[in-house]
């Protein structure tokens, strides 16, 4: 959640701000401080560079936890997480990296230390994770299943 409190922070918006919203904010930063509009001034150049990866960041964090975006991904989200076995995951922070077999990978933010322990002591962590994790908390994807040519 820490991520998302930031993003949010860089950006200047609320947790409501849809998507509209965020790609307006994104499009006039960008025009107005974009990288290459400082031309004589390298330390400015460099300065505006860092600040347009963080705030890139920032926007397509926010972008890929929106509602509407989900709403577009539920169809192939449910069918990862009913179909497809956990294959690894990773906890940091209080985000739960979970990479699937179909080569899917997806962040759960919030996730308190006890639902971890649990989890990760789970003898079936695939179960568990349908209960307690995939429905419960603010997901984003990171990658996407490798498709079969």
């Amino acid at each position: 959640m820490k991520k998302i409190i930031e993003s949010r922070r860089v950006l200047g918006v609320t947790k409501d701000a849809d998507l509209k919203e965020l790609k307006g904010i994104y499009r006039n930063f960008m025009k107005e401080f974009h990288p290459d509009k400082i031309v004589n001034d390298e330390a400015a150049r460099l300065a505006a560079e860092e600040k347009s990866k963080e705030f890139i960041e920032a926007y397509h964090l926010l972008v890929s936890i929106a509602p509407e975006t989900h709403a577009q991904q539920l169809e192939k989200y449910t069918e990862v997480i009913t179909a497809s076995r956990i294959e690894n995951f990773q906890y940091k922070g209080q985000t739960l990296t979970i990479n699937f077999i179909d080569g899917s990978s997806y962040e759960y933010f919030g996730i308190p230390k006890n639902v971890y322990n649990k989890f990760n002591s789970s003898d079936t962590p695939d179960r568990f994770a349908r209960r307690h994790v995939y429905h419960e908390f603010v997901y984003r994807r990171v990658s996407r299943a490798m498709e079969m040519a």
